[in-house]
């Protein structure tokens, strides 16, 4: 599914890290940074993940509620925000039903080999549920910047 700027974000019912349910719908009237990444503990999505740690305090001052989501466990998501001290929720999505609504899982290429994968990607959803900006070519140590300047 193509989703654009100005379209409804789609709504999702998932877990997050310690398996409490997390709906975007919940966030109505609030700001909402829903940014998917390839894999916890990774190099990129660790700097992509600090980058958001360091700056937390800056985005809920512009109330934003930021939301990670990966194909990891709840398991795994718990690993990586208590090594890294994250602020956040990160939701689970192993059957990639979210990434799925949001056309986040897709084919890749690297090395010369194709396979699935996430495609990173972050959707700034305005206070009424529309995506007001989508963000393609995230720069993992300046993604905040690049919210904050869309």
């Amino acid at each position: 599914m193509e989703l654009n700027i100005g379209d409804k974000a789609p709504d999702f019912n998932a877990k997050d890290q310690d398996g409490n349910q997390i709906k975007l719908s919940d966030f109505t009237g609030k700001k909402v940074v829903l940014y998917f990444y390839p894999k916890d503990n990774t190099p990129g999505c660790t700097a992509q993940a600090c980058n958001l740690r360091d700056n937390y305090e800056e985005l809920q001052n512009q109330g934003y509620v930021i939301l990670g989501v990966s194909q990891d466990s709840e398991k795994s998501h718990q690993k990586f925000i208590e090594k890294q001290n994250l602020p956040f929720p990160l939701i689970s999505d192993e059957d990639h039903t979210v990434h799925n609504l949001y056309g986040t899982w897709g084919e890749k290429k690297m090395y010369g080999k194709t396979y699935m994968g996430t495609k990173r990607t972050t959707f700034v959803i305005d206070e009424e549920g529309k995506i007001e900006d989508i963000i393609e070519k995230v720069k993992t140590k300046e993604h905040t910047a690049q919210i904050l300047n869309s």
